[in-house]
């Protein structure tokens, strides 16, 4: 197992474990405006794991993991809108989205092919980077975003 697949079991669970059980409510909240909501994180953080590993792989995403994909920067990195409405973040989307975007990239990730490390693919935020930046980012990724939410469940107004 490679120090990514490490560093991304103890993050992407301790931020799983941030996200679990929280209502719909608690998923939509915005602390303010130009903010994602916990939801939105959840879907973005899911979103650039497919995103990463679809363009890594060379593989076709399906209508769903498209949109999904599309979180990875959309609402959250640019000016475009969120690809999901405050309707459709429910605790069940947030959760699917969660488990299949650490599915995608799991299993790669502990053991990933030298051509899969040097492949260049376009991140989240626009520069080109390899496979194995694409690694490094998505080990932290959990983490800069689990901090983000205990922010907002510790601000006044939250929903109980």
């Amino acid at each position: 197992m490679t120090d990514f697949a490490k560093t991304y079991a103890l993050t992407r669970q301790r931020f799983d474990e941030t996200v679990a059980g929280l209502s719909d409510a608690q998923l939509n909240y915005r602390i303010h405006d130009n903010t994602l909501t916990i939801g939105e994180m959840a879907l973005h953080l899911a979103g650039v794991e497919i995103w990463f590993m679809a363009q890594l792989q060379g593989t076709e995403l399906s209508e769903s993991d498209t949109k999904l994909a599309k979180c990875a920067t959309d609402g959250a990195v640019n000016d475009l809108p969120f690809p999901f409405s405050e309707s459709e973040i429910t605790a069940n989307v947030v959760s699917d989205a969660l488990t299949r975007g650490r599915a995608a990239l799991e299993t790669t990730m502990q053991n990933p092919p030298p051509e899969i490390l040097s492949k260049e693919l376009k991140s989240a935020l626009g520069p080109v980077i390899t496979g194995e930046g694409a690694f490094v980012r998505m080990a932290a990724h959990p983490f800069y975003h689990q901090g983000q939410i205990y922010m907002i469940k510790t601000a006044p107004g939250f929903p109980s």
